[in-house]
């Protein structure tokens, strides 16, 4: 089954076309080569209302996987981690440990991202929601860690079993 994702970017650089958007197409490109629907990354400035505005319509819509990038460092304005922590039913910690434990080996800077793992529940779609870091190498950590186990984790949320290689009972 092929379940719909989206990519939301979150930068004030990128939203006035000031800065390239370079990690949302390696994110969308990276879903779509999973065999996700992916259209192209949404581009917001750093605003809290905004962003969770925009996660909670793809939801809304439908959308089964949601992956922001940007935003989830400790400046001013990265309001990521905020804006998507209002919305959540409940947090997924460990992806998001390994997303960050996945980027030490490459620089000390990805103990900085904020980043978080988690669900949002509507009542009518559970859908999955991780906060990537805005570098390049911040989404490739995040889709190393996340293509093997995204499609298991929506299929988790529609009650599917636990075993990676067992298909759900009925």
């Amino acid at each position: 089954m092929s379940y719909r994702a989206v990519v939301i970017t979150c930068s004030d650089r990128a939203a006035a076309d000031v800065y390239e958007d370079r990690s949302g197409p390696i994110l969308r490109d990276g879903l779509a080569a999973l065999g996700l629907e992916v259209g192209d990354p949404v581009i917001l400035p750093d605003d809290a209302d905004l962003i969770a505005s925009a996660i909670r319509k793809a939801v809304d819509a439908g959308v089964r996987i949601v992956l922001t990038t940007g935003g989830t460092g400790v400046g001013p304005r990265d309001v990521t981690v905020e804006a998507t922590a209002t919305l959540l039913a409940y947090e997924v910690p460990g992806v998001a440990e390994a997303v960050r434990a996945a980027g030490l080996v490459k620089t000390p800077l990805s103990c900085l991202s904020r980043g978080l793992a988690g669900v949002i529940d509507t009542g009518d779609t559970r859908a999955f929601v991780f906060n990537a870091p805005g570098s390049r190498g911040g989404a490739r950590d995040a889709l190393a860690v996340l293509g093997p186990i995204l499609t298991h984790i929506v299929d988790q949320l529609d009650g599917a079993d636990h075993d990676l290689n067992r298909p759900a009972s009925s």
